[in-house]
This record gives C-alpha cells, sequence and structure tokens, in this order.
C-alpha cells in the first residue's frame, strides 16, 4: 500500500498532464464519466479537470447513495418515526436531504421525532441495547462497499436476541446503474468509465467487463487520489484511440478481478436482489437493489411495518435528477448558488458529501462559471 502523499505530487501532476496533452487526438472530443462522487470532488479540489485538454470532459455520474436515493424512500423513513414511534438511526448526510413538503429528516427531529445520526451500524446495535421496550430502526443505505457492515449487524442482532431492532434497507447495485444509463431512451453521450474504487475493493473489476464488451465502452478502475484520476484518464483516453474497450485496474492496490469474496458470501447470506427500485434521476431499474431475506424477516423493518411505496417529485426547478445521469452539469442549474446552497439544499446533489452540485459550491467551480458566464 502507497502512501497518500505520492498519489499528490505536483512534478508528476505535470509529467500525467504532458502525456495526455500528446495522446488526445485534436479533433476529438472525449466524455469521460466519473460513476462516484469520490471522483468528482478529487477532480475540483485538485484541480484536474484544469490540467485536461480542452477536449477531455469528466461527465459526472449518480455520485453516492444519498444522490440517487428516491424522496419516496425518505418519506417513508419519517413516517415510520411520526407513525410508530421508533427510534431512527442513520446516518449525517440523510439527515438534510429535502422530503416532500419542503420536509427533512432533521426537520422531522426538530419537530420531537427520535432521529438519530450514527457513524456505524453499531452505534445502532448500542441503541438498541440502551432501549429495550422502543423499537429502533437503522435506515441502512449504500453501495455495496456499506452492505456487509449492516448484513453483519442483521446477524448480530439476532445472534443477541435483539427483537427491537430492525433495519430498513436501501442497498443498492452499481452495475444495475450503469446498465440503466446506458440504455436510457435518450442516452447521454459517453465515450467511457472511471469504474467505481470502493465499490470494486467489494465486488471486483469482473462485474464491469460485460458493459467493455455488450457497449464497446472502456473502464479503467480509478482510485480517489489526483494522480489515480489523471492516470485513469490517460489510460482510457489510450484505449479510445486505439479502438479497445476492456476494463483495467488502476486502483490494483486495493482492488482485484474477484474483490472481497468474504464480503460478497456475508452479503449473499443476508440480502438478496430486489425485483425492482427506483432510483433519484434513473426511475425504476429492475435488479437494482438489495432486500432482506426470508430467513432474516424478524429483523426487516419492511416487514414488521407496513411501508408503502410513494412516488414523489422532486423541487421543482431542480436538475438533481438529470446531473446524477450525466445529461446536466450542476452551473445548468438555475437554483444552484441562490436558492439552493449547502444551509438550503434543494437537492440530493448538494447534500451529499459526495455530491456533484457540493462540489462545484465547495471548491469554487460556481463562481468561476459565474465569472465566465459574465
Amino acid at each position: 500500500m502507497k502512501y497518500i502523499d505520492e498519489f499528490r505530487q505536483q512534478d508528476l501532476a505535470k509529467q500525467l498532464a504532458g502525456a495526455i496533452a500528446a495522446t488526445v487526438d485534436p479533433g476529438r472530443h472525449y466524455r469521460l464519466m466519473e460513476f462516484c462522487g469520490g471522483h468528482t470532488h478529487a477532480i475540483f479540489r485538485y484541480g484536474v479537470q484544469d490540467l485536461m485538454p480542452a477536449n477531455v470532459e469528466f461527465v459526472h455520474g449518480p455520485g453516492c447513495p444519498v444522490c440517487v436515493l428516491p424522496t419516496g424512500r425518505i418519506d417513508n423513513a419519517i413516517q415510520l418515526v411520526e407513525q410508530h414511534d421508533v427510534i431512527l438511526c442513520t446516518y449525517a448526510d440523510l439527515m438534510r436531504v429535502p422530503a416532500s413538503g419542503h420536509n427533512s429528516l432533521l426537520k422531522a427531529k426538530a419537530a420531537g421525532g427520535d432521529i438519530r445520526m450514527v457513524y456505524s451500524t453499531q452505534d445502532a446495535l448500542r441503541i438498541a441495547r440502551e432501549n429495550p421496550r422502543r423499537p429502533v430502526v437503522f435506515f441502512a443505505i449504500g453501495f455495496e462497499t456499506t452492505t456487509p457492515p449492516t448484513a453483519v449487524a442483521i446477524q448480530q442482532a439476532r445472534a443477541e436476541g435483539l427483537a427491537n431492532f430492525s433495519v430498513f434497507c436501501n442497498h443498492v447495485l452499481t452495475p444495475a446503474a450503469m446498465r440503466a444509463i446506458l440504455d436510457a431512451p435518450q442516452p447521454v453521450a459517453i465515450d467511457a468509465f472511471l469504474g467505481p474504487s470502493h465499490v470494486s475493493s467489494v465486488i471486483g473489476s469482473r462485474p464491469y467487463e460485460v458493459f467493455a464488451e455488450q457497449y464497446d465502452k472502456p473502464i479503467v478502475i480509478a482510485g480517489f487520489e489526483p494522480l489515480d484520476v489523471m492516470q485513469s484518464a490517460l489510460m482510457l483516453i489510450r484505449q479510445l484511440n486505439a479502438g479497445q474497450h476492456t476494463v483495467e485496474n488502476e486502483y490494483s492496490r486495493a482492488v482485484s478481478r474477484d474483490g472481497n469474496l468474504k464480503a460478497q458470501i456475508l452479503s449473499a447470506e443476508v440480502f438478496e436482489p430486489r425485483a425492482t427500485f427506483e432510483w433519484r434521476g434513473l426511475g425504476l431499474i429492475a435488479d437494482s437493489a438489495l432486500q432482506i431475506r426470508a430467513e432474516y424477516a424478524d429483523f426487516d423493518a419492511e416487514r414488521r411495518y407496513p411501508i408503502p411505496e410513494i412516488r414523489a417529485s422532486d423541487v421543482k426547478g431542480c436538475e438533481c435528477p438529470a446531473i446524477l445521469r450525466g445529461a446536466k452539469k450542476p452551473q445548468d442549474c438555475k437554483l444552484l448558488g441562490t436558492v439552493c446552497t449547502p444551509e438550503n439544499p434543494m437537492g440530493s446533489c448538494m447534500v451529499s458529501s459526495e455530491g456533484a452540485c457540493a462540489a462545484y459550491w465547495s471548491y469554487g467551480r460556481l463562481r468561476g462559471a459565474s465569472v465566465e458566464a459574465g
């Protein structure tokens, strides 16, 4: 494992920038989608886009689980608190994501709901132990990266007999979203993908091979540091120039072809695919999420409580859905930087620490775009 500083060296960044400039075809435009919001933030935090030739464009993708969670599922969580008097445990990013009627988990908490921010599934289990007479629901969310810890929590709750603990499962699957983006009725123009880092450390690089084969899209699994992103961009450009479309692994220090088999087996023991699940910006996608297996039904909040399917609309004028599928950039949204700010977010892209709008705001890209426009 390398030290982080080795992947932030200025002289190496200059060398990579020179190599990219020498490799691109001046008559061609390269559109590289970074699926993960961690890449988006690295690109703008370290000025990677500014080191690219003008004809190399990063297209922002789904970003993170908080970004793609539909409004209706947040409405469901609020209903659990208000109608069933549960203690709802969730991660910080979810607290401010807008729900229907200008509501949010944070506002529901301010109104008296027992909603608690936790740092891990173990925090939620501890709260269940400390409150044996109260139902405790963990609002589980995440790509394949955070699924194993939720599986551990469910197995641990069963072993301990924590009858007051259950999970509201919202774990989603990365490859299904990539397929939905490529199969969209009006697909976004994408030449290649920067594959997710942490997700791939769990599932490996193998699941992406089908996209390279069926859609002729090069994919490079990229690390989160600036030199990772630049090297991955160079690898993609070389593939595109050569007319190739394979899966390459730049992040080999953490990702293998088969991934973390132990984590995969653990997740499969507790979870199974859902028939369909709604993604913000992408709509209903078949086999794109997980649900708790019948063997663990006692710890499934969706079996324990009536949780209706809610199809809710996003805030009017918010372009977050289009941004998540790469159809628009944050600066295309009229609300960004005016009505929509980190203190008053209108969409999940501004709330999440990995959201594209948050990246533009945090690293001055919104202000830079405004100056250029003026």
